[in-house]
């Protein structure tokens, strides 16, 4: 049954909620939904009293390392990380207590080219069981294409049946970024969780759009149960007015 996915997203060391497709690298500010005066620790702590593992840290761009630092010692073996994983610095972040590495970027040449040889020689280098591929999805006609660099870079990544199933092979799970749908809260991409969870042969997390508990609903009907979600912006913790924490808490211990 799909499970809440909690997550701490840092831009500049804060904790924040940004409109992924605003992300751009020549110096103007991105569309912030939410700036957090808590520290990464505090959410981390949070998370490991109310007993929900696996959620990710997301390091968006520069000035973010000790931030990630602090929010994995607040919940040690229990979140994973990503931004700017690569082969070089994996089994640091490991060290430093994350759970697994997400990885993007380092998969492809800086024009977008997918070099599948990495996500091989990362997977040897860490074990496949501590890989999360961070399939960060642009809807496309006839499906979805993969984009990285924070998501201003379209690569030749198509998502297919056939491509999930050999990612499947070197990582334990994937990571979904809808880019269109995240932090608008207007609601998911049902196709691309439908799609998700009929052809992912490793556990999948979708982030983008989540406005209500009742969109986690739907992906668990849309996905058979088969695919995990996050929420960002409508989330009262993170300053949200339309899904409450204590719900989401409540909604993974029927599962339990």
């Amino acid at each position: 049954m799909t499970r809440f996915r909690p997550c701490i997203d840092l831009h500049q060391g804060k904790v924040k909620q940004i409109v992924g497709s605003s992300l751009r690298d020549d110096g103007s500010e991105p569309k912030t939904n939410f700036v957090s005066d808590r520290g990464a620790a505090w959410y981390a702590r949070r998370y490991a009293e109310d007993q929900l593992a696996g959620g990710h840290v997301i390091k968006l761009g520069p000035g973010n390392e000790e931030a990630a630092k602090e929010a994995l010692a607040g919940f040690p073996g229990g979140l994973q990380i990503g931004g700017g994983i690569d082969i070089g610095n994996a089994s640091s972040w490991l060290a430093h207590g994350a759970s697994h590495v997400i990885v993007t970027s380092h998969l492809f040449s800086p024009q977008g080219q997918f070099l599948p040889q990495r996500l091989v020689e990362l997977a040897s280098a860490v074990g496949p069981q501590h890989v999360v591929v961070d399939l960060s999805c642009k809807a496309r006609a006839g499906g979805w294409v993969v984009a990285m660099n924070r998501w201003q870079t379209l690569t030749d990544l198509l998502i297919t049946p056939e491509e999930l199933e050999w990612l499947g092979r070197y990582c334990a799970e994937l990571l979904v970024h809808a880019v269109d749908v995240e932090g608008k809260c207007e609601g998911i991409d049902e196709s691309l969780v439908e799609f998700l969870g009929r052809h992912s042969p490793v556990p999948v997390t979708y982030a983008g759009g989540i406005a209500s508990l009742e969109d986690l609903q739907r992906i668990d009907e849309l996905s058979a149960g088969r695919v995990d979600a996050t929420v960002g912006s409508a989330l009262d913790l993170f300053g949200g007015n339309s899904v409450r924490y204590a719900d989401l808490v409540a909604f993974n211990r029927r599962v339990a």
